[in-house]
């Protein structure tokens, strides 16, 4: 089944050509089905490119999900006021609505403290709102960051250089209830790669220590992955599985040419040359944690009648 967006959104038109089943909201409007409804509460600077990658992992999966683009009150500087006018809409816009689930991105604000950000005060509103008014939200990179301060003051931690590659990642046993896997990584291998690209991290003893949280997935490289509460209704994610085959080469050779000090990102450019393609190699894995969150976490839980949701 397919994800329903807006025909004159630049993803639109990129999905099809990659035999993604995407439908306009006219043709979707006479299917007898009560779709998900998914919000993309998207932080990053370059929106267009975060939409794309994030609505193509939840195309893979026969479940129809209706999308909402939503931004805050930031100005953003790299993505047009003349899209974000189109396609987005502020939360004010939306906060009397109900989601089956959200998705919050990451920000390239890391290095602030959080109450420094200048959309903090918004954020914190927003992830109030989710408790009541969002089956499960996912949180991504510094969003994931975020809301762990805010829902359960996990700190975040400055690293002494960029985590900055793809880096493998085992399941942990908490994972495995001694039944079945956790829905999340169910299917998982127990091996996986990775993306990550921040620098700052939080800590796995300060999640272990905090009641409620599990810790599903981490690397002895790169730190924590995935965090889930005891219901998957808050779900932590600290790298970038939605990145696609580029996005870290596209970020190492923007800071070069700011002149930024920029390691090449770990385990990403074969042999380490920088003019091969770069390996793409946790794509898989990547489609499998969005399909489990629709399908175990989502679809399968939340009420038929949204507004029915009981507040975390």
């Amino acid at each position: 089944m397919p994800i329903r967006i807006k025909k004159s959104l630049p993803a639109f038109e990129l999905l099809s050509k990659e035999n993604i089943f995407v439908i306009s909201e006219k043709q979707a409007e006479g299917q007898d089905i009560r779709p998900l409804r998914i919000g993309i509460l998207n932080l990053m600077p370059k929106k267009i490119e975060t939409e794309t990658q994030i609505l193509r992992m939840l195309s893979n999966t026969p479940l129809q999900v209706d999308i909402e683009l939503i931004k805050t009150s930031h100005i953003s500087k790299n993505t047009s006021e003349e899209h974000l006018t189109k396609f987005y809409k502020n939360f004010d816009e939306v906060s009397d609505q109900y989601f089956d689930g959200l998705i919050i991105t990451g920000a390239p604000v890391e290095n602030l403290p959080f109450e420094e950000v200048d959309y903090w005060n918004e954020l914190t509103k927003i992830l109030e709102w989710t408790k009541s008014h969002v089956y499960s939200t996912m949180h991504i990179c510094w969003g994931a960051q975020a809301a762990l301060y805010y829902h359960y003051g996990v700190k975040k931690y400055p690293l002494e250089k960029k985590k900055f590659g793809i880096f493998p990642h085992h399941l942990t046993p908490e994972s495995y209830d001694g039944h079945s896997m956790n829905p999340l990584v169910r299917g998982f291998d127990e091996k996986f790669w990775v993306p990550h690209s921040r620098h700052t991290e939080v800590r796995a003893e300060d999640i272990k220590n905090t009641p409620g949280l599990v810790i599903l997935a981490e690397s002895t490289e790169s730190g924590v992955h995935i965090v889930t509460d005891r219901t998957e209704r808050q779900i932590f994610v600290m790298g970038h599985m939605e990145y696609d085959r580029g996005t870290l080469a596209n970020e190492y050779f923007r800071d070069l040419e700011r002149g930024d000090k920029i390691a090449k990102p770990e385990n990403y450019f074969p042999y380490g040359e920088v003019d091969e393609a770069p390996n793409f190699i946790w794509r898989c894995h990547a489609n499998l944690m969005y399909s489990n969150w629709l399908n175990y976490c989502v679809y399968q839980r939340t009420p038929f009648v949204i507004s029915e949701i009981t507040p975390i």
